[in-house]
């Protein structure tokens, strides 16, 4: 089941940070706010899905700053920035840091709205990816080397026989290698075999025909 997303709002505007949270929680969505990024940052315990609205300039860390630490920790959640003195710099900084957009304060509700939601939406699909990712690289980590090996091997798309030859084994062993990777990895077809491997990054070049 999906979890109810949520919306963190980080401002030391105290009126700017009420007004996003009371738009927030009009739309049903639970909502925390902070009134600096140090605060948020102690608090925040990698929750998702979730939107973070921060404002760009605050007393301490600013908004930019959160955003490369929060790369830093490799927290990915999507992220909105408002500010009131926008600039070229401060658009291409928050842009580069991975912010969803960029919006000049005082926000027309209906657009700051927008934006959230697609913040949301995006994270949802980002973290169910991360979940599928760790899913599978711990199905992964049950194979043996030789397993792994033959894996890379079949996901490039090589016959059994090509394998056996180049493992210097039978066509047996590969086959019985084959039959304990799926069981493994829980895949009731090779193309669902080869969406998990593409998902984490197995296939190698060096195994290709």
């Amino acid at each position: 089941m999906s979890k109810q997303p949520k919306v963190y709002v980080v401002d030391d505007d105290q009126q700017a940070c009420k007004a996003v949270l009371a738009l927030v929680q009009t739309m049903g969505l639970p909502a925390e706010s902070f009134a600096s990024a140090e605060e948020f940052l102690d608090a925040y315990d990698d929750y998702r899905p979730a939107c973070l609205v921060t404002d760009v300039r605050m007393l301490g860390m600013s908004g930019l700053e959160l955003q490369e630490r929060l790369n830093e920790l490799g927290v990915t959640i999507s992220v909105v920035v408002l500010t009131a003195f926008a600039s070229t710099p401060t658009t291409v900084r928050a842009m580069r840091n991975g912010a969803l957009t960029l919006m000049e304060k005082p926000c027309d509700d209906d657009h700051l709205w927008e934006a959230i939601r697609s913040g949301i939406a995006a994270d949802e699909q980002n973290w169910k990816l991360e979940q599928r990712r760790v899913t599978i690289k711990q199905r992964l980590d049950l194979l043996t080397p030789k397993e792994r090996e033959v894996l890379e091997y079949v996901v490039a798309g090589n016959a059994n026989k090509v394998i056996a030859n180049r493992l210097d084994v039978s066509i047996r062993t590969v086959e019985n290698h084959r039959q304990k990777i799926f069981q493994k990895m829980q895949a009731l077809s090779l193309a669902e075999l080869v969406r998990m491997a593409l998902t984490v990054g197995v296939i190698s070049d060096s195994r290709n025909s």
